[in-house]
């Protein structure tokens, strides 16, 4: 599949904006009922370290704040809430490089806004963020963000974008919501289960703590990269390619 780098009256167009727009506040909504479940969390039990508890309830969170994020983008920008998903549909080429940065600058600035939305909300309680954790080295986390940010643009790929979907379109914002689910489940304890630079990159930019901030970036642009190249070019024909701008 060729990768198209696109053009500037079409990624400046009224429909352009409009997933910008679309794709700000998804991610805002997603970042701040994500973040503030576990702020929530903290606060209900005094402990700020994540417990089996606190990571059932993070994960489910998650997956019912993404299903929505995605569901409420999907008709005006695709609901990609994520910019390792665009990284990974640019790759497959089914939205062009230049519309995808003005999606991540989209979805940056909503994380960075639900991030600091919710730190006023809260009084100013501590914004947790990502971090990797202890006994688990930065190259392990790396590995785990490339494998669990893998299986999500998989499944977006699977679900959302192969026109041989059929009748999984219908389910598509609940299954990519149900794997950021479970692999927060998975990966929760070790990496911290980003998938999401986005995610990742608000509460540092609200927190002013960017430790090991690098991994969240690394991690799941190589695995959703991966999962658009092998997707778009092993199990979508040539014929499927149209590059792009406002949705898949």
């Amino acid at each position: 599949m060729a990768i198209a780098f696109g053009r500037f009256d079409d990624s400046f167009s009224l429909a352009s904006f409009k997933a910008y727009i679309a794709e700000f506040i998804s991610t805002l909504l997603f970042v701040f009922a994500g973040v503030g479940s576990c702020i929530a969390y903290n606060k209900l039990t005094a402990d700020a370290a994540l417990s089996p508890t606190g990571l059932v309830a993070v994960a489910i969170c998650h997956a019912f704040a993404l299903f929505v994020a995605v569901a409420i983008g999907a008709n005006i920008s695709g609901g990609h809430v994520n910019p390792a998903v665009t990284f990974g549909l640019a790759l497959g080429g089914q939205i062009t490089i230049l519309t995808g940065l003005f999606y991540w600058i989209a979805q940056l600035l909503g994380a960075v806004a639900g991030a600091f939305l919710l730190r006023a909300a809260t009084g100013g309680l501590t914004t947790p963020i990502h971090s990797v954790a202890a006994g688990v080295g930065v190259f392990e986390a790396v590995v785990m963000e490339i494998i669990i940010t893998f299986a999500l643009v998989y499944t977006v790929y699977a679900t959302a974008v192969d026109p041989k979907k059929g009748s999984l379109g219908t389910i598509a914002p609940i299954a990519i919501g149900f794997i950021v689910g479970a692999n927060i489940l998975a990966a929760g304890a070790f990496s911290g289960g980003s998938m999401n630079p986005a995610r990742s990159f608000g509460p540092a930019v609200a927190s002013g703590d960017f430790q090991d901030h690098w991994v969240y970036w690394v991690g799941p642009l190589i695995g959703g990269g991966l999962a658009g190249l092998i997707y778009g070019n092993v199990f979508m024909q040539h014929d499927d390619h149209v590059p792009l701008t406002s949705d898949y």
